[in-house]
């Protein structure tokens, strides 16, 4: 997720390798110290955030933030009331504190007052709010240090939601945990899981994201497939009925990337109740909440299917912002 109040970026120093030189700046609201400059106040400026570098990616929640370190360590800052910033403490942070007892980290994700890892070994490692067990750990407990994500390994990919979190596993299969109200998990059912659960139906899957009460996979085929929430159409099957299980989303093929609530160094920004895919041509396609016209197609019209972007092209990465959404294109 892309968090509520504050902007986030990598920054690459002209002429050096990203990894080594990647910096982050913020602007927005500085309420809790999610801005992290160490200074406190409110900005309409991008401000560096206080001593961190080598920064390869960075994902932010409600109101607090993480980065990774291209060292495998992983910082945060800003809200802690529940322990998302995992030192410990439930002491806001003004500044980036490291991330207790996490190392060989290569991916890190958010929820809205939770955060995630994704360690070299194949491991997740979740903290912070943990009330519908967006942790899962098997308990409801908040926690202010890493936990392992229990029954997981051989994991690939990870992805935040809101109160529920997604992992993608070498084999190809998709695994869910939290929050099911609108069947968020994908499981049939709309039970709560404590623990990772398979999603039903979801075979060959290379990428996923989570958005607010829904998510996404693609599979190998580049077909699309979304289950949840579907008020508005961001499942994308022409319809407005919950899903709870897996669903092919309507006309979409080649799909290379996607975005329903995942922000890193290429995608940047979630999506809450909007969704976005990049088929293999470097087309663009959106559909869901369309309010304040994030999804980009000229009109403050809901889409239950995607609608192809015109003026876009050599897309390479996509995210959607609550209410907003962004892309990187040739």
């Amino acid at each position: 997720m892309c968090t509520l109040a504050a902007t986030l970026v990598v920054l690459a120093t002209a002429g050096a390798a990203w990894a080594a030189t990647g910096t982050v700046s913020s602007s927005g609201s500085d309420e809790f110290g999610q801005l992290g400059n160490g200074a406190g106040g409110s900005t309409r400026t991008f401000v560096a955030v206080a001593g961190l570098t080598g920064v390869t990616q960075i994902d932010g929640g409600r109101e607090h933030a993480v980065a990774l370190r291209s060292d495998g360590t992983v910082w945060a800052w800003g809200h802690n009331i529940y322990g998302q910033i995992g030192d410990g403490t439930k002491t806001n942070r003004q500044s980036p504190v490291q991330v207790s007892g996490l190392t060989g980290v290569v991916a890190v994700e958010t929820g809205h007052y939770s955060s995630m890892a994704l360690k070299g070994d194949g491991t997740v490692w979740a903290w912070g709010w943990n009330k519908f067990g967006t942790l899962g750990d098997g308990t409801t407990t908040n926690r202010s240090v890493p936990v392992k994500v229990s029954g997981l390994a051989d994991v690939v990919a990870i992805a935040g939601a809101r109160d529920h979190a997604l992992a993608l596993r070498r084999d190809g299969t998709v695994w869910a945990w939290g929050d099911n109200e609108f069947g968020n998990l994908g499981t049939g059912n709309t039970t709560n899981h404590l623990t990772p659960v398979q999603v039903r139906g979801l075979a060959n899957v290379v990428a996923i994201a989570g958005g607010r009460d829904h998510s996404l996979a693609v599979r190998s085929d580049g077909t699309v497939w979304a289950w949840g929430w579907n008020r508005y159409g961001q499942i994308g099957d022409g319809t407005k009925t919950n899903r709870l299980t897996p669903v092919q989303v309507s006309g979409l093929a080649g799909v290379t990337r996607i975005s329903a609530g995942i922000s890193n160094v290429v995608d940047i920004g979630n999506g809450r109740l909007h969704s976005l895919a990049i088929e293999s041509d470097g087309s663009l396609w959106t559909w869901g909440l369309n309010s304040t016209g994030q999804l980009g197609d000229g009109t403050t019209t809901n889409r239950r299917v995607p609608v192809r972007i015109a003026g876009i092209s050599g897309a390479f990465g996509v995210g959607g912002g609550v209410n907003y959404s962004v892309v990187l294109h040739a």
